[in-house]
C-alpha cells in the first residue's frame, strides 16, 4: 500500500552557513564595532549575544533574511526571552524545532480522520505516517494538511508505492 511520512526537518549545513554569514556581516558593520555581538549555533539552539535589546533586534534583522536566502524556514524558530547577563550584556536563545511535536501530530491525525478520507494515520516518533489504498488519496491528504497547517513547516517525504 502506498504511504508517505509527514516530518519537519531543518537543513543543518544551510543553517550553519546562514549563521556564519550573519557573524561576518556583524563583524563588518560599524555600529557593532567594539561590542560583544555574535551568533552561536549549538545543537538545535541559536544563541544571540549582544550589549542591548536593540542590538539583538538588529542581529535578528540580519539573521532571518539570511536564513530565508538559504531556504531555512523561519517558522521553525521558537524565540526565548531576552536574558540579562553580567553587567549590561544580554542574550537570547532561539530553539530550532525539528520533528513533528506530539500536539501537532495529534492535530494532523484528527484532521485526516475527520476528513473521512480512506487513509490510516499513525504517529511514529517525530513523524506521522499516512497510508492509503491509492496514490490519489494520499495526494489529497497532502493537500489537506498543507492547507490547514500553516504555522509550522512540514515536509512530505518517504513516499512509497
Amino acid at each position: 500500500m502506498p504511504s508517505f511520512d509527514i516530518m519537519s526537518e531543518v537543513d543543518q549545513p544551510s543553517l550553519r552557513n546562514a549563521i556564519e554569514v550573519t557573524n561576518s556581516k556583524i563583524t563588518g558593520r560599524h555600529d557593532f564595532k567594539g561590542t560583544s555581538a555574535k551568533v552561536d549555533l549549538g545543537d538545535k539552539l541559536i544563541t544571540l549575544w549582544g550589549d542591548s535589546d536593540f542590538q539583538l533586534d538588529q542581529m535578528k534583522a540580519i539573521l532571518l533574511p539570511e536564513m530565508t536566502k538559504k531556504k531555512v524556514d523561519v517558522r521553525c524558530l521558537d524565540y526565548g526571552d531576552v536574558q540579562k547577563i553580567s553587567g549590561n550584556k544580554v542574550k537570547q536563545e532561539i530553539k530550532v524545532r525539528v520533528g513533528v511535536e506530539q500536539e501537532l501530530a495529534k492535530k494532523v491525525v484528527k484532521l485526516l480522520k475527520d476528513s473521512k478520507m480512506k487513509v490510516q494515520v499513525a504517529i511514529q516518533g517525530d513523524a506521522v505516517r499516512v497510508t492509503g489504498a491509492k496514490r490519489d488519496i494520499l495526494q489529497d491528504a497532502i493537500a489537506l494538511v498543507k492547507k490547514d497547517v500553516t504555522d509550522f513547516p512540514l515536509q512530505f517525504g518517504n513516499f512509497r508505492d
